[in-house]
């Protein structure tokens, strides 16, 4: 039964080194650059990237801008399923989490959980099921209860003892910006987000993190060139601390400039009124190769994976436990 299931965890160092293990989601931004004749370099350039933008946010007594580094690990959570005696697992979902290295006061410093996001259940609803469902549809719309598994077996996740054990606080997860929305510039200001953005129309993917316990807000950080989605529960701005929150930052804003030069990498910076567009020509791009297209069909590949292999197979099952989650 669900219910007896557990959580267990698997941490892989995200290093010049990293090889994608065997259960990694292919579609992971970090998985991505770790394959090819690039393998090394692309591995060496981004973790630079990330250094560099730690340090130009977290500048104060930092005269040199090199006073810190970013550590990542790669964390998976597997879930298995007890079944009639039998145990099966399945891998669930991968975050990111950051250890800031002070190299001045020879400190390590707990960063943040999350960050990236990757996920299954995920790939099969958005590139599996939404599609099917909409196949023959005139309008769009979303099946009905569209990421409540997703979004309760999240939930259980990050209350799960393994979790508590590990981590200290709730994951801020960081994302790029809707391209079918407009976002508004507010005057509200913080020192390390910067500048907050505003929209009145939830997105899909904002719904969708709804379901997981998370809200979001929209913030461009000094000296970026458009907002980042930050995704959380509790209270972003008052539950982390300013070095907690670069580290997010600086690692997901150089994937973005990877994944997304048409929008994180611009030439110019959004204005008080901004569209998020891929089409731009207006953008730099970075010595790094990533192949976004192959990215996108292995996301149909990796949802239909998981159609068969844990929906199909324990679909009464999830059904079930979805019906007493939401009694």
């Amino acid at each position: 039964m669900v219910e007896d299931s557990t959580f267990h965890i698997k941490r892989i160092r995200f290093d010049e080194n990293y090889h994608p293990s065997d259960n990694t989601r292919l579609t992971t931004n970090f998985a991505n650059l770790a394959r090819g004749e690039s393998r090394q370099e692309n591995l060496r350039n981004v973790l630079k990237m990330i250094d560099n933008r730690f340090n130009a946010l977290a500048h104060w007594d930092n005269p040199e801008g090199n006073r810190y580094s970013v550590e990542i690990e790669i964390i998976s959570f597997e879930m298995n399923i007890d079944v009639s005696g039998r145990r099966e697992t399945f891998p669930l979902i991968e975050v990111l989490n950051t250890t800031i290295v002070d190299k001045k006061n020879n400190q390590r410093i707990e960063g943040l959980t999350g960050n990236n996001f990757s996920s299954y259940v995920r790939d099969y609803d958005f590139s599996v099921l939404l599609q099917e469902h909409n196949r023959h549809q005139s309008a769009f719309s979303t099946p009905d209860k569209f990421g409540d598994l997703h979004g309760n077996l999240f939930k259980r996740v990050v209350n799960s003892r393994i979790y508590k054990d590990n981590f200290k606080k709730n994951p801020v997860i960081c994302l790029s910006v809707s391209t079918n929305r407009t976002y508004h510039r507010t005057a509200n200001r913080h020192p390390v987000l910067g500048v907050e953005y505003q929209q009145p129309d939830f997105s899909l993917t904002d719904q969708y993190f709804g379901k997981m316990g998370m809200q979001v807000r929209y913030f461009m950080p000094p000296n970026s060139v458009a907002p980042l989605a930050f995704y959380f529960s509790g209270d972003l701005l008052s539950d982390y601390s300013n070095l907690e929150l670069i580290s997010t930052i600086s690692t997901m804003e150089s994937f973005q400039k990877i994944y997304r030069p048409e929008i994180y990498n611009a030439n110019s910076a959004a204005d008080g009124c901004y569209q998020p567009s891929l089409n731009s020509q207006d953008y730099s791009i970075t010595r790094i190769v990533y192949d976004r297209e192959e990215r996108s069909q292995l996301a149909v590949a990796q949802g239909k994976f998981t159609e068969e292999n844990f929906i199909k197979p324990y679909q009464d099952i999830l059904e079930q436990w979805l019906a007493r989650s939401a009694a």
